[in-house]
């Protein structure tokens, strides 16, 4: 079959269920009584426990399901201060308006690198000890070039998948110039994040910018060596959609509300229209439509948009929850829509699935199937984490059990 390999090599076995979402289809698939192989950072082998072939050393799974980590393809990590006082508000129902973005954007601005980088390392701790291995962040709570260029490189400390989102709303200094800010983020702004940035956003929707000013700083996103993303429809119907698909987007994130147009103008793109089901649970919107989506050929991800505001949540597992009891997915989409739907926004090919080739970022679950994470909403089920083939959170429950055997033969 090949020549001995010097990497140690680690079986897993004795999976209930292996979630491996192989292929390009677009759909969930996952194998019964199965096993898998890391090696090197990566999975090299996926099949029946009786056909596992012999490694360095093996976990036994315990009849535990084992999926691709979480990628989580929107959220917020950079910034200052937190906001309980308005959600307990908006629960005794104060509505929720994009205007509350600026209570974060003064205690980020007032706020030390110091105390940036430890809250952000402690959500991104928090995301992967609850199974997202991916995770994007984007900036918006500076709203200066240099509050937006110092949050980018925090964030890239942490991640490939960083965001520029200059456009988050007008800051207060140009409450009377949105020309001369719109100007400021395609200029000065943009030339000092886009080295930081893999993306570029902007929030198209009241009370945020419109169609021409999105288009404009996506344009010089683009310009920069960017690729867009776009938040949009998300407080009502509006451009952004339209917006998106014009530009090329990776992705349209909320989608909350949609026309028929808008519907057909994901599909025909390509582009993946990201749900975001914590911030309807935060901000009492009407959840998305996902069935509308998914029957019209749409591609859908899930992401938490963790963030003060809207929707403070880094648990992937809530929102695969949310997705399957207030949006109608079923629990094989919802999933399949928290990790290779992810990873399609975020245009990568290597997570999101457990194919031989893929990143070895897998959750063991303590359940026997993926089912669980909305069966068992709000309880923590996620035993151990590994990312790039290392055991990174948890532990599998003393089931690891290490033994000299020969080399595996690849």
């Amino acid at each position: 079959m090949g020549k001995t390999s010097a990497v140690p090599a680690t079986l897993i076995t004795r999976i209930s269920e292996l979630v491996t979402n192989e292929g390009d289809l677009g759909v969930f698939t996952a194998v019964e009584n199965a096993a898998l192989v890391i090696e090197d950072g990566l999975v090299v082998w996926t099949g029946p426990s009786s056909r596992a072939p012999a490694a360095d050393s093996f976990v036994d799974a315990g009849h535990r399901a084992v999926l691709p980590g979480f990628v989580d393809s929107h959220a917020h990590l950079v910034f200052g201060g937190e906001r309980s006082v308005e959600f307990a508000a908006r629960m005794a129902g104060r509505p929720y308006l994009a205007g509350g973005i600026l209570t974060t954007v003064r205690a980020t601005r007032v706020a030390s690198d110091a105390a940036l980088r430890a809250n952000l390392r402690r959500l991104a701790d928090e995301m992967l000890g609850q199974g997202t291995t991916t995770f994007e962040c984007k900036s918006g709570y500076g709203l200066t070039v240099a509050d937006e260029e110092r949050g980018l490189a925090l964030a890239a400390e942490l991640t490939p998948e960083v965001t520029f989102l200059g456009a988050h709303v007008v800051p207060p200094e140009y409450a009377a110039d949105l020309t001369g800010y719109v100007d400021l983020v395609r200029g000065p702004m943009m030339a000092a994040c886009a080295p930081h940035a893999r993306w570029v956003d902007v929030f198209c929707d009241d009370g945020a910018f419109g169609a021409d000013e999105a288009t404009t700083i996506l344009a010089a996103g683009r310009a920069a060596g960017l690729s867009a993303r776009v938040h949009a429809n998300q407080l009502g119907p509006g451009p952004g959609v339209q917006v998106a698909a014009a530009a090329g987007a990776a992705a349209a994130d909320h989608c909350t509300y949609l026309t028929d147009a808008d519907v057909t103008a994901i599909v025909s793109t390509g582009m993946v229209a990201t749900l975001l089901p914590g911030a309807e649970f935060s901000t009492r919107h009407p959840y998305p439509d996902a069935r509308r989506l998914l029957a019209a050929g749409a591609t859908v991800a899930l992401a938490t948009d963790c963030n003060p505001g809207s929707s403070f949540t880094s648990s992937m597992a809530f929102c695969i929850a949310l997705a399957v009891r207030e949006m109608r997915m079923t629990t094989e989409e919802a999933v399949w829509s928290a990790t290779a739907g992810g990873a399609r926004a975020l245009r990568r090919t290597d997570v999101g699935h457990l194919a031989a080739g893929a990143h070895a970022d897998l959750i063991l679950l303590d359940a026997p199937s993926h089912a669980y994470l909305a069966y068992r909403p709000g309880v923590p089920l996620v035993a151990a984490v590994w990312q790039a083939g290392k055991l990174v959170a948890g532990g599998p429950l003393g089931h690891r059990v290490m033994r000299s055997v020969p080399r595996r033969i690849t």
